[in-house]
């Protein structure tokens, strides 16, 4: 961690907007997504979502202390702003209804402050007079928290929450949302990995049994038939990453019936893919690494969605700059932003640019955490919002037909009904951001 002042701690929030098709330097042929941008905000928070907080519908973005009312992203007041000379006690934003009252909520943790904190969305009322959430502590946990993320483990529509600490042998631990004294909310702790996690995390089915597994810096861990909070889960150390993005990604790339793993160096040069081979007599998995880029450094935060509306996956990413205070190899490069397309037919990832070094955005001094948000709203709009890699937060809006984006599935603050107003907001948020 840095000590660099505060005042160069002041990071710019930017909607960027897909124009068209056009040719660039990594696309020659054209192809790649043009987007414009438009400055929101300056601020010292590296976190952000994409949620229709006030259920009109509308995609909103949400930043630390303010919330951006779409379509026109009005700035709105959400929570106090924090004044920090280093990292802020916050790591990212998460939305979710925690209290169940139908207004999406939004949930935080931090680097090292222990606590995990719910801030209480106070309705219509409140939002449009600019009232500030409330703060509630939903449970002191630990400190040395690289990254959070909701993820729904056992299917019942409630999200537990997934931490990755960034201490290669500490356990890695899920929480589970309960009831406490009163009417108070709190967390359950269960262990899931006992052999440790460390940097970075994905989901996916490894061994091809059905079953959703979760893969760690130190391991990959095998989901148990059944009650998957019964005990800790099975320990593999065949896919150990030296310390990989937050998260990386999981997915069948070839059609072969079996994922592949999409993972970056997070605190150095590299982005790679991992593709599975025969396993082993006994089961042990076995793999081929192939390189994706080595141009540019800390590829911290890996997202998966399908951008251009081919009906594939489009893989999302972007450099962190002066991360560990710029001693990581790269750590004082400009920072970029890029989108990866699939080629099947060569079997290579091709790269196209969301924000090139120096291009028209503005420039975040310290570049930190990364969080990148994907999400359909009212089944006529598919956004992106990124955090951390060039700049506070980024709405991308890819040129896409309304019939897609219906189809593209939702990863954020998911509506509780068919008509799009985010009013339940219940299900996952895939949430990404890292140290």
């Amino acid at each position: 961690m840095s000590s660099t002042p505060y005042r160069r701690r002041l990071f710019a929030a930017v909607v960027l907007v897909a124009l068209a098709n056009a040719a660039s330097a990594d696309d020659p042929e054209g192809g790649t997504l043009q987007f414009s941008k438009r400055c929101l905000v300056v601020q010292n928070h590296e976190g952000c979502a994409i949620a229709a907080l006030n259920r009109d519908g509308k995609p909103d973005i949400l930043a630390g202390p303010w919330w951006f009312a779409g379509p026109d992203f009005d700035r709105r007041p959400l929570r106090p702003a924090q004044e920090s000379a280093d990292y802020l006690s916050s790591n990212g934003d998460h939305v979710y209804d925690v209290d169940g009252d139908r207004w999406p909520d939004v949930v935080i943790g931090g680097w090292m402050d222990p606590g995990i904190y719910w801030f209480r969305n106070p309705g219509a009322d409140d939002l449009e007079r600019g009232v500030l959430w409330e703060r509630h502590l939903l449970k002191e946990t630990r400190d040395k928290n690289e990254a959070y993320c909701l993820h729904d483990f056992d299917g019942d529509g409630t999200p537990e929450i997934l931490v990755s600490c960034w201490v290669p042998k500490d356990p890695l631990v899920v929480w589970k949302f309960a009831s406490g004294t009163g009417a108070a909310l709190t967390l359950e702790r269960f262990v899931l990995g006992t052999q440790g996690g460390g940097h970075g995390y994905a989901f996916g089915d490894v061994n091809g049994d059905g079953r959703e597994d979760v893969l760690c810096e130190v391991e990959w861990y095998e989901r148990p038939p059944g009650n998957p909070f019964a005990g800790p889960w099975a320990f593999y150390a065949e896919a150990a990453l030296p310390h990989p993005s937050c998260p990386f990604v999981t997915v069948d790339l070839n059609k072969d019936g079996r994922l592949d793993i999409i993972w970056g160096k997070a605190h150095d040069y590299g982005l790679y893919w991992w593709e599975p081979g025969e396993p082993k007599s006994d089961g042990t998995t076995t793999w081929t690494e192939h390189l994706i880029d080595k141009s540019w450094s800390q590829a911290h935060c890996l997202a998966w969605a399908d951008l251009d509306g081919d009906g594939r996956g489009e893989l999302i990413t972007g450099k962190r700059v002066l991360a560990h205070g710029g001693r990581d190899p790269g750590g004082k490069d400009p920072a970029v932003c890029f989108y990866y397309t699939w080629d099947p037919s060569e079997s290579v990832f091709k790269r196209h640019v969301i924000g090139a070094p120096g291009e028209d955005m503005p420039i975040n001094p310290l570049g930190h955490r990364m969080q990148i948000w994907k999400s359909t709203f009212g089944k006529i709009l598919t956004s992106v919002c990124v955090a951390g890699v060039i700049v506070s937060a980024v709405l991308a809006l890819p040129v896409i037909s309304p019939a897609f984006a219906a189809e593209v599935v939702v990863h954020v603050a998911p509506t509780g009904d068919d008509a799009g107003d985010g009013s339940r907001a219940k299900a996952v948020s895939d949430s990404m951001k890292g140290n």
